[in-house]
């Protein structure tokens, strides 16, 4: 930054040591310096957001986690019903009424009964722990939600980040723009500079407003998406605070493996649904445990009888050995859903140990390349720039080459500050993939810029 101020500086020494002698402007350069009239930032009408900021209020207020929870929700309201009796019946019969007499009913036998049907030993229980199941699914899915929503605002986070940093570099470099497009009218209005220099100087300060162009579109789109994570109307004002670093070192892949077991969310589901199965078939098996009904109820007999008031009591028992075929499909499809599901998981975590060894490379060669242009293309622009104008100071090279200088300086930023994006958002899936928060040891520091 001490080049660029003194790059300012000599441009600004050279555009008014010669406005003395300058004519009115060209109309096509006054074209191009109208494209910088309004170029200081607009005040900031949010309050400042940080990254956990973001994180906190998505996890609050994200509808895809409003309805996840609606579903866990849903799943513990069922559990009391799966492991619960049936109904119980009430029956009343009219025995012996006589057809000639059909209102007759002091001659019949009139019975009221009350059933209830039992299951078999243990299958409550098991359709309890199905639901439970369904419940642990529920709650696994529950976590993938909050994990994918949580990566996506923060990369919506970098995105926001990024745009306003390319837009502070752009401020910084508007002004020597500026003194360039000025310099290079009083040259060319003098004579002593030809209209090429004065094409180029066109050419630097179209490329400047160019780029403020991409960077508004990616701030207004990485705004609507995190407002939309965020629960909000998609143009609710939004400012994001934060820097970009780059760490050194990345955990190993066994590691990043390790994490994955023991934390997504997505296996931990499949391992739910994997144990629900193979409930679900021991189930199944138990249906050759025949259920049992046993009913109770008061008899009033035909008036006459020897006793007019009788009670009784009656059992009755399902026989499933009489339905072999139906019950042996049950037990077989049960089968092959738990091979399924057991198939299902392993091939989920095979799926992940690739996403992760994927994940893990991409974020290593962003780290090489935030590296190298950290450490070599900065140092190396900006000592060109410091040269050039060394020299330019002893008139050793034109002021278009002092300006290439600075423009690659501002291109060597704007990359450099893509490319550490670039590796938080690796980071960020490189987290998705292992299911949970790196280290924070081996998270990006809050520092750097350039």
């Amino acid at each position: 930054m001490k080049v660029f101020v003194c790059a300012v500086c000599i441009l600004a020494f050279a555009g008014s040591a010669s406005s003395a002698q300058a004519p009115a402007a060209d109309e096509g350069i006054a074209g191009y310096a109208a494209l910088f009239q309004e170029v200081s930032p607009a005040e900031p009408t949010a309050p400042a957001l940080t990254l956990d900021d973001v994180e906190q209020l998505a996890l609050a207020r994200s509808p895809e986690i409003g309805v996840a929870l609606r579903r866990v929700a849903v799943e513990q309201a069922h559990v009391p019903v799966a492991g619960a009796l049936d109904d119980p019946m009430t029956m009343y019969r009219g025995w012996g009424v006589p057809l000639r007499q059909p209102w007759n009913f002091n001659d019949a036998q009139n019975m009221f009964s009350i059933s209830q049907t039992f299951s078999g030993a243990g299958k409550r229980s098991l359709r309890a722990s199905v639901a439970e199941s369904d419940v642990d699914v529920a709650k696994a899915q529950l976590d993938e939600v909050r994990l994918d929503v949580r990566v996506r605002v923060h990369k919506a986070f970098d995105d926001m980040l990024l745009a306003q940093d390319e837009m502070q570099i752009h401020h910084q470099h508007v002004a020597i723009a500026r003194q360039a497009i000025e310099a290079a009218r009083i040259q060319y209005t003098v004579g002593k500079g030809p209209q090429q220099d004065m094409l180029k100087a066109q050419v630097a300060l179209t490329s400047l407003a160019e780029h403020m162009i991409r960077f508004d579109h990616d701030a207004a789109l990485a705004e609507a998406r995190l407002n939309t994570l965020l629960g909000r109307d998609p143009d609710t004002p939004v400012r994001v605070v934060g820097e970009f670093a780059v760490v050194d070192a990345l955990p190993e892949v066994r590691t990043l493996d390790a994490m994955a077991l023991q934390s997504r969310p997505d296996l931990a589901a499949a391992g739910q649904a994997a144990a629900r199965s193979h409930t679900e078939q021991t189930l199944a098996k138990k249906a050759y445990v025949p259920d049992f009904t046993v009913s109770g109820g008061y008899m009033l007999m035909p008036a006459g009888s020897a006793t007019r008031n009788d009670y009784m009591v009656e059992g009755s028992i399902n026989l499933p050995w009489l339905n072999r075929r139906k019950h042996d499909a049950e037990i077989a499809e049960a089968t092959a859903r738990t091979t399924e599901q057991d198939a299902e998981l392993s091939a989920l975590r095979n799926v992940a140990f690739g996403q992760i060894q994927d994940a893990l490379i991409e974020a290593q060669a962003a780290q090489k390349l935030a590296h190298v242009y950290h450490d070599q293309l900065r140092p190396q622009a900006e000592a060109t720039l410091e040269s050039s104008v060394i020299a330019y100071e002893n008139d050793k090279t034109s002021f278009l080459d002092l300006l290439d200088s600075q423009m690659t300086v501002i291109n060597v930023d704007l990359t450099w500050l893509a490319a550490v994006a670039d590796f938080d958002t690796r980071l960020a899936d490189l987290e998705l993939a292992t299911g949970t928060p790196l280290e924070p040891s081996t998270k990006p520091a809050t520092e750097g810029r350039p």
